[in-house]
Formats: structure tokens, sequence, C-alpha cells
């Protein structure tokens, strides 16, 4: 109890510390007009789209005679603090033509400011930071930023462009292959990524079994990763942060576009709501494999499709208020005949609340829900069943900007979690199964939060961002638990049952997460980087496969179950060359692990009342250095990244209790992109991937019975073998149609082949008896694609 006080004390002081501040140094209301010492005034407003009306994240205002600038934040508002007179203000954006105004500032002004893509040449940005020399001047540390146009150019599988593999291109992140879920960045695992869309998170980022993500690039406007030095505004995961926002949909005029492939189509509609104060967003994709398969008399029972529907509307109900509401709804469905079922889906929504309290002060408030539901079964038969299991959370927050000077931003906030955790419920389909009912013991949750972070910069030199984030996770589950006991490495006998109700907690666990990082600028085209950050985890994702297939348990922390916990360091050298025509950065981290989780050899995870019994926990540690250089100018653009790493685990009960590689790591993760623009409507685009095969475990002896050769796994022996290195050619190429003057319709082909030079990348090894020698055992590898895949893509807008 008394560590719940002080956490609570800890939470009140960072959101009442700020705000006491705040009013301490708000201006007056009527501001100063003369230029007696210490006056100031600020210019504020929005940065927008002169096109769509769509904001601008990341963009900037500056004032070169002052050296002072500011940045729009996630809505597109900034604010810039300057002492009273007559200053020339530049507003700039990554493939955008800069602005320049000169306004006398006498009094603080609201200021909005439309950037037009008029006259910029659109095919030399890939990779987009917020300005081009943000990767020197921010204080950020691991940070990219993407957006649909670089989506769309890399070279997609059968045609379908798609943001998570646009971001393994990007170094510091892996995957484990064709048909592998999600992504891993720095040596965590895919549940170690907080994944939000329009922020609400995102459980499973997966359709058709990894192959392509639930992101329409069509509905998407940013999207950015932060690997190192995470602020203190987020939590609940140890590796990283994907920040996604869609599409506020266009406040102008009507406007569409989509794509007709060979795998799926999709269509994009925005429009105004009323011109300039309102406006909407619709986005939908479809596979339709499964209208092939009803053609085929013989198929006709098996489905096999996905499709996703994402939606935004926003309306500006004043000078100082804006409302957002987005969601997103998406399905993967797969059935063949009487033999099998499976489907999985994600749902989330989001209303935020924008209110401006004056020129320096900027709230968001955001009610969330998210969902994810997976199951599987058999439809009919004596061996019918339906198994269903599923994760829901409700969650609110506040969050606070309070623009000091041109040197200090402070951002506070609060928020709650309310999870539910359903881990598995299975039915019968018909009177005749075998099976009966079976419900496993639901759990409940609830996660606090409350942070308080700083940017401050001292002068042109050194800039920093500190922060700190408190943390209360209680598991309010009630019902029969238990402790385990028994022999490491072997399934645990569930004792000593406890009943817990509602005043209760099953468990109970407070948490301070500093973060740090900063920039020591060596020249004004090269710094230096530093960043720490603590990162704690209350769920778990509680899967003994590598890829997250519908199998997948989400968990939450009990008192057998502790939260994770990872303390990271990160330093980079950052250095532009030519006028930002040229990025390069080295960045070296090393992350230390605790409570991470494994399993016992083969452990049960489906449907299993005492999965903890299942469950080894111990520490892990990352390290590795990151190499990246990126052209942004010129006919060729592109980038190549390198990460030399390494990701181990030490668990008691396995290996002998010795170090081994995790099932992530991998040492070497090479990517090469690469667009050169033939003309102005005809562009190629290639991508080479290379990296270490995964470690797996292979047995290490045989034996005989009833006749057969069966191979015997070591219990205690974990990724003991490599499989094959992956490596994969893709090409492609986009032709614009001819633009014509008067018609507002414009179309592309994309032509592209996957896997150019046909290799079969193992995705694991299996081992069987040979055909012809029963007494031997042989290795067989299992590849997803074993040839070239070419596609074509009809995209169009209007």
């Amino acid at each position: 109890m008394k560590q719940r006080f002080l956490l609570l004390g800890t939470a009140a002081l960072l959101v009442a510390a700020p705000i006491a501040s705040v009013a301490q140094t708000l201006p007056a209301a009527s501001p100063p007009t003369g230029r007696a010492t210490g006056a100031r005034t600020t210019l504020s407003g929005y940065l927008k789209d002169a096109a769509t009306g769509e904001a601008l994240i990341g963009a900037t205002v500056f004032v070169k005679s002052l050296g002072a600038g500011a940045t729009a934040n996630e809505y597109g508002f900034y604010s810039l603090t300057v002492p009273p007179g007559r200053y020339t203000f530049t507003y700039t954006y990554v493939g955008y033509a800069p602005v320049e105004e000169t306004l006398d500032l006498t009094a603080s002004l609201v200021h909005s400011v439309k950037l037009s893509t008029k006259g910029v040449e659109t095919a030399e940005v890939v990779v987009t930071g917020k300005v081009p020399d943000q990767n020197v001047r921010s204080t950020e540390v691991g940070v990219a930023r993407l957006d649909a146009r670089a989506i769309k150019l890399v070279p997609a599988l059968l045609g379908e462009a798609d943001l998570v593999r646009a971001v393994q291109l990007l170094p510091g992140v892996s995957t484990v292959g064709e048909g592998a879920t999600g992504f891993n960045v720095r040596g965590g695992g895919i549940d170690q990524n907080l994944i939000l869309m329009d922020e609400a998170p995102v459980y499973n980022s997966s359709h058709l079994f990894g192959l392509f993500s639930v992101f329409n690039p069509d509905a998407v406007k940013d999207v950015k990763l932060v690997k190192g030095g995470i602020p203190a505004a987020y939590g609940g995961r140890l590796s990283s942060l994907l920040d996604i926002r869609m599409k506020d949909g266009n406040s102008q005029r009507l406007s569409a576009n989509g794509g007709i492939g060979l795998v799926s189509s999709r269509l994009a509609v925005e429009a105004p709501i009323v011109k300039d104060k309102g406006s909407f967003m619709v986005a939908g994709r479809r596979s339709y494999a499964d209208l092939f398969l009803k053609a085929v008399p013989e198929q006709k029972d098996n489905q096999a499709y996905f499709y996703d529907l994402s939606a935004k509307a926003n309306y500006t109900l004043g000078e100082q208020d804006r409302l957002f509401l987005s969601g997103y709804f998406g399905r993967d469905v797969f059935k063949f005949g009487k033999v099998f079922q499976n489907s999985w889906g994600n749902q989330t929504g989001t209303l935020r609340w924008n209110h401006v309290f004056n020129s320096r002060l900027f709230m968001n408030v955001t009610a969330l829900a998210s969902r994810y539901d997976y199951g599987l079964g058999v439809p009919t038969g004596t061996q019918g069943f339906d198994w269903k299991s599923d994760i829901t959370d409700y969650s609110a927050k506040a969050d606070f900007e309070f623009f000091r000077n041109p040197q200090s931003v402070v951002r506070f906030g609060a928020s709650s979690i309310f999870y539910t955790f359903q881990p598995g419920h299975v039915v019968p389909t018909e009177d005749k199964s075998i099976y009966r009912e079976l419900r496993l013991q639901e759990q409940r949750g609830t996660e606090w939060a409350a942070y308080l972070d700083e940017e401050r910069s001292f002068g042109p030199v050194f800039s920093v961002q500190y922060g700190l984030r408190a943390t209360l996770f209680e598991n309010r589950s009630t019902g029969t638990f238990y402790d385990y006991e028994g022999t490491l490495g072997q399934q645990l006998t569930p004792v000593n049952p406890q009943t817990y109700g509602s005043g209760r907690p099953l468990g109970r666990y407070p948490n301070l997460e500093p973060r740090l990082s900063a920039r020591y600028a060596l020249s004004e085209s090269s710094s230096l980087k530093f960043g720490y950050n603590r990162m704690v985890q209350y769920i778990h994702l509680i899967s003994n496969t590598t890829a997250a297939t519908p199998l997948d348990v989400w968990l939450p922390s009990t008192r057998n179950v502790k939260p994770e916990h990872a303390d990271q360091l990160s330093l980079g050298y950052f250095r532009n060359f030519k006028n930002n025509a040229y990025e390069t950065s080295v960045e070296v981290f090393g992350k230390r692990m605790d409570n991470q989780i494994d399993y016992i050899a083969g452990a049960n995870t489906l449907l299993n009342q005492n999965l903890e019994g299942e469950l080894l926990y111990g520490r892990g540690r990352a390290y590795g250095a990151e190499f990246y250089i990126k052209k942004n100018e010129g006919r060729l653009t592109g980038w190549l990244s390198y990460t030399l790493s390494r990701s181990e685990r030490q668990i008691d009960g396995i290996n002998q209790n010795n170090w081994y590689a995790n099932k992530y790591d991998k040492t070497h993760v090479l990517a090469l992109v690469g667009v050169y623009a033939v003309s102005d409507r005809l562009s190629l685009s290639s991508t080479f991937n290379y990296s270490t095969g995964v470690a797996t475990t292979v047995p290490d002896s045989r034996y005989v019975y009833q006749g057969l050769v069966v191979p015997n796994v070591n219990g205690d022996v974990r990724n003991n073998f490599r499989v094959p290195a992956y490596h994969r050619l893709d090409l492609a190429a986009t032709l614009q149609q001819k633009p014509h003057p008067n018609r507002r319709w414009q179309g592309s082909w994309v032509f592209s082949i996957y896997n150019v030079y046909a290799r079969r990348n193992a995705f694991g090894i299996y081992f069987r008896q040979n055909e012809d020698n029963p007494t031997r055992t042989e290795a067989v590898r299992l590849s997803v694609f074993g040839s070239l895949l070419p596609s074509a893509t009809y995209n169009f807008n209007f």
C-alpha cells in the first residue's frame, strides 16, 4: 500500500508541477506591445497542406535573424515566442516549397500557413525527416519517418505496397522471414513493439499470416519509428514505438485514390464536411482469392481472404477546438472445407479533442478502444470445435504541450488503460463432438501512468530532452490462482490455491521510468547524440512459435509472471554532406532486459489452465551497431542500412543455465534500396535484403520406436542451429500515365518482380525419415516462396 501511495504521489507531482509552472508563466490577457526588456510576443497556428488541408506533422518555422524556430506537433500546431519586432519567418517541410513571410509582431498572433508541393520534385524524397537536416539537429536518437509515397515506392510482394515491409528496411529492424508476423527491433520480440494507429494500440499487425500488414497505405499520412530515447509520453513495451497517423481527409474538395492488383483492390475517398472546417476519409481494401476458389467446383467450400476498413472524420469547432473520430476494422478468414477454419482481426476506435488554451498551451484529450480476437476450429464432425481468444482494452489520456520559449517545450500528461484478457474458450460445434465446453480463467488489469518531459536547447551546440514516467499496474482478476513448484525445465505443479476478490489484486507493480536524450553539435552538419530509456512491459505474448499465429495468447502480469524491464543506452554520430543531399549515421546500442519469458520443451500454450507452469523466466541482452547512408537528391535516391548485432537470453532451466541465442538473433542484416527516376513518368526501384539465418533447435540424437527412427531433441538445448542465410532481390517499375491538363484522373502502372532469382529462403527446418533408407533422418528446408513472383497493379487518383 505504501508503494501505491508513493507512486500516486509521484504521479500527482508530475502533473501538478507543470500545471503550476504554466499558471505562473502564462501570458497576460493583454500581450505586451512595447520593446521593453523581457517583452515577448508569440506567433502560433497550424501548418497545413494547401491542396488538402492536411496537418503537416513536423513542419518547421524559423527566424534566421534570431536563430530561433519551432516544429509543428502531431496535429500541425506550432508556437514560437520572440521579442516584439519585424521578422521574416520561413516555413518549411520536406517535399514542399518553402514559404517566407515578413510580419510585424506587436502582440501575440494566431497565424496558420499553407504549404504547396507545386514545383517540387517528389521522386527525390524517400524516407522523410521533419526537416532536411533533422537527423543532425534533432535531439531524438534512433528515429526514422516514412510517408505514403515512400511506402509505395518500395517493390512490393504481389504488388501490395506494405508499411511494415518498408519499416523492415531500416537499420535495427529485422524479421524472422516470409510468413512471420510483425518485425523485431534491436533483438526484441514482436510483442515488444508499441504499434499505435491514431494512438490506438494494434496487437497483430499482419494479414495473410504475415505476408502483408493491416495498414492500408492509402489511409496513412505519417509513420514514425522510434528505437532509442523513447519520450516519456510513451510506454508499455520494451523495444520500439511505431506511431502511425491516418489522413485527416481532404478539406478542400472531393478526392479519391485506389488500386487494382492481383491479390486485392483498394479504394480511399476523402471530402470536406464543411470546406476548411471539417473533412472525412474512408479507405477500404479486400483480397479476392475466395472468389476464384468458388469458381472451382472442388474448391467451392474453401475460403481465403482478408479485408480492412479505415475511417476518420474531423471538425473545427472554433479557433481553439477541434474534434477527431477515427477507427479501423480488419479481419482474416481461412476455411478449408469441413477440415479446418481460422480467423483473426483487429478493431480500434479513437476520439480526440484538441484545445488551444492560448498561444503557448496545447491540449489533446483522447478516448481509445482496441480489440484483437482470434480463433480456430473444425466446423463439423466428431472432431468439431470452435476455439476463440481475445484481448480488449479501453483507455483515456490527456496530453499537454507548453511552449515556454524557443528554447524549451514542456510536455506532461496522464493516462489509464483497462484490460480484459480471455486466454481461451472452446465450444463443441455439434452434440456428437468429442470436445466439451471449456473457458479459461478471464483476467483483468489496470495500467495507470503519468509523465513529465522537457525538450530544452542550450544554444545552437547543445540540447537535451529528459523526462520521467511513473506507472502502476494492478491485476484485478477474480477467481482461484496458484503458485507453482517443481524442477526448472519441466512442467511445474500448481500448489497453494488462493482465491482473489475484487478488493485484492493478483499483482501490483509500481515503476519509475526515466528517459534521457542529448545532442552535441560538432558542426552545422554533424552531431553526437546520446540516449537512455528504461521501459516496463506489463502484458505478454505467450507463443512458442516464431510466427504470430492464432495460437498466441496475451496475458497480464500476475504474482508469478513479473513485468518485463529493459534499460537501453544508445550513442550515435550523425553527419550530412553536400547541403543535406547525403545523410549518414552510425549508432551503437546496448540493452539489458529482465523477466524475459521462454518455455519448457514441448510447452502447451493452447487451452492450458496451468499455462504459468509451462513458462521459464530470465535475463536478456542485446547489443550492436547500426550504419545508415541515404541519398536524398538527384535521379537516383535511396538508402543502405546495415546492422551488426547480437540478442541473447539466459534462463534457468535452459542450456544448462548458460547464455544462448534468442530466436530473433540475427548477426548481420543488410538492406539496400534504390529508386531511379528515368523521366517524369517512369521510375525504377529495387531492394536487396541479406540477413543471417534464424536460430532454431534441432535434434542432437535419435532413437528407434517400433521400427521407426525418431529424432530426439534434448529439452535442455535451445537454438543450437542456424538455418541458411536469407537473401532476396526485388525489382519494380512505375509508369505514370501522361497527364492531361483538363482531366483530374491520374493513373499509374506498377510492375514488380519479387524474389528475382528465385531463392528458396528457409523459414524453418524439420526432420523426417528418409524414404529410401528408413535408418536415416534427413533435414528438410521449409520455404514460403521458392520462385519469383511477378505482379502488376494499376493505381489511380482524382
